[in-house]
């Protein structure tokens, strides 16, 4: 953390660096003008730009940097919008009285567009993301609550039992394994609180050549794939054009859906986003409420809620009451795979 949290948001900002931990080590961190260092082995993670690095290459996540950067206020709400609002509750099921004055881990927060709404709700977020975005998530935030790191979700610097909620949108499926991804952010959870995911479903065909083009979109220099990209304005015209014809219309608006599969967002820079977000990513695995169920059931996890835009559940982590003796005895660590 930066002059700024120290200056404007010194509260949060010692609250924050009592959690972090050493991805070395995992023990303790100490804050020094130039980043923060580790008080047991010395370890030293820089602050650039305002973010303190726990990781030293974007790895899988380049694309997302690029995206970030591009579309950096993209999908922030504003006077005319609460697309990210409602979103966030569809895929979360959270409420603003949920989060009001509580700590939140944002996992893989690409530009900040959920911490923004999370913060607006009262929050003190902690976003992580592994790319450069995060730069673009700590300026966006740059006057909330919320502080931004680059990290890895395999290895997360924090102790275990820091948040009362957790939340990982759209983001856990670009992993080289989703499903290790999510287990390691249940121990993660205070006793009581709660953690929410949405993911890319398995049960949508339509979109599956997409997955096909992806083989070599994702190879493409980005700023190459950015500029195809434009190519879904004359293309989505064609299908409002389509679709406008009797009887033939919109089966061959269908047809066309699924050779070329876009998103039809009204906005015309949420669709180019959108599309450079489908064909961009390394990785990017679909999944089905049966899999995430038995994630979630298998870190222990209660109370599971399947929320309204598929695939989305939430779940608890038992209060130390509920936990058995064997659980409480032990250190939390990840749980199994």
């Amino acid at each position: 953390m930066g002059e700024r949290e120290l200056e404007n948001r010194s509260g949060f900002a010692e609250e924050v660096i009592g959690i972090l931990r050493c991805i070395s080590c995992r023990g303790e961190l100490r804050q020094q003008r130039d980043g923060l260092v580790c008080t047991h082995c010395s370890r030293r993670f820089p602050q650039v730009k305002g973010v303190v690095r726990f990781v030293d290459a974007e790895h899988y996540a380049t694309s997302f940097g690029f995206q970030w950067q591009i579309f950096r206020q993209t999908q922030l709400d504003n006077e005319t919008s609460r697309q990210s609002e409602v979103n966030f509750r569809q895929r979360t099921g959270f409420e603003p009285e949920d989060l009001a004055g509580k700590l939140v881990l944002d996992v893989g927060c690409g530009m900040g567009r959920f911490a923004e709404v999370a913060t607006r709700w009262g929050a003190r977020v902690v976003c992580v993301d592994l790319s450069l975005a995060a730069e673009v998530a700590e300026e966006n935030l740059k006057d909330r609550q919320a502080v931004c790191f680059q990290a890895d979700v395999f290895n997360l610097p924090f102790a275990p039992g820091s948040f009362d909620y957790i939340y990982s949108l759209g983001v856990l499926h670009h992993t080289p394994d989703c499903e290790r991804a999510f287990k390691t952010l249940p121990a993660l959870l205070k006793p009581g609180g709660r953690i929410a995911i949405w993911l890319y479903s398995g049960y949508n065909r339509w979109y599956r050549m997409s997955d096909h083009y992806r083989k070599l979109t994702r190879r493409l220099p980005p700023r190459l794939l950015y500029a195809l990209c434009y190519g879904v304005v004359p293309l989505y015209g064609m299908h409002r054009v389509l679709r406008k014809i009797p009887l033939l219309g919109r089966p061959a608006s269908g047809a066309l859906a699924y050779l070329l599969p876009m998103p039809f967002h009204a906005n015309r820079r949420w669709r180019i986003l959108d599309t450079f977000d489908w064909y961009s990513p390394w990785y990017q695995s679909k999944h089905t409420f049966e899999q995430v169920f038995r994630w979630f059931e298998s870190c222990g996890l209660k109370d599971l809620t399947v929320i309204e835009e598929p695939v989305a559940v939430q779940g608890r982590r038992p209060l130390t009451a509920e936990l058995s003796a064997r659980r409480e005895e032990r250190e939390i660590r990840p749980c199994a795979g």
